[in-house]
């Protein structure tokens, strides 16, 4: 509707966008990874797979016993109860094994926009197709089923492997944050942001699909 020189949206419109942005718990499913909803009984298998201490070098949380991983999945699905995240644990379906988690956070339906992050995968299964096709099955969800007009990653300045593992998914670097986030080691950490637009979608799944065909 056209009013004083520009248009204003009815409010029918913002309660369609909120509709398309379902946020509740999902499953989603792949020929090698399957991301499940996390639950707290999880917690156990995660302890197995998450007190690797090169997993947390460069993220704002502290996880070195059981307990502080304990806060850290607590915290995960009281966001999930605010519904401003979706965590996941990360399942290898060739062993049927957890080997991770992973979340949609900042879920804003309004500007139709969410973050992946929050993702970490034990070492004895990183540089294989576990993180490559969790990102396309995340990805999909957010262009394909949510409708967004963007995704958000972000990492640590320092975090060579992480910003390089964003440039290889196809998402572009925006910049940097200076002073973002005072960790909880009381460190000021500068955080690097990248995203993937709607726009860029189809040719980024084209070749995360074409990443995954190689490997086999």
């Amino acid at each position: 509707m056209w009013r004083g020189g520009r248009w204003r949206r009815r409010p029918f419109f913002f309660a369609m966008l909120n509709a398309l942005v379902k946020v509740e718990p999902v499953t989603l499913e792949g020929k090698f990874v399957k991301l499940e909803p996390m639950r707290f009984d999880h917690f156990p298998a995660l302890c197995d797979v998450g007190l690797e201490p090169s997993l947390w070098k460069w993220t704002a949380n502290i996880v070195e016993k059981e307990t502080d991983l304990e806060k850290y999945v607590r915290s995960a699905l009281a966001d999930r109860d605010q519904g401003i995240a979706l965590p996941f644990v990360t399942i290898d379906k060739t062993s049927g094994a957890i080997v991770g988690s992973t979340r949609f956070g900042n879920i804003d339906p309004n500007h139709r926009k969410v973050e992946i992050g929050w993702t970490w995968i034990n070492p004895k299964w990183q540089r294989t197709r576990i993180n490559t096709e969790a990102k396309l099955l995340m990805l999909t969800h957010a262009f394909e089923v949510w409708a967004c007009v963007r995704v958000e990653l972000k990492t640590d300045s320092n975090n060579k492997r992480s910003r390089a593992a964003m440039i290889r998914i196809g998402a572009t670097e925006e910049g940097t944050l200076r002073n973002h986030m005072i960790t909880e080691s009381g460190r000021n950490r500068h955080s690097v942001y990248f995203s993937i637009i709607d726009s860029e979608w189809p040719s980024i799944k084209e070749d995360l699909n074409a990443k995954l065909a190689d490997r086999d």
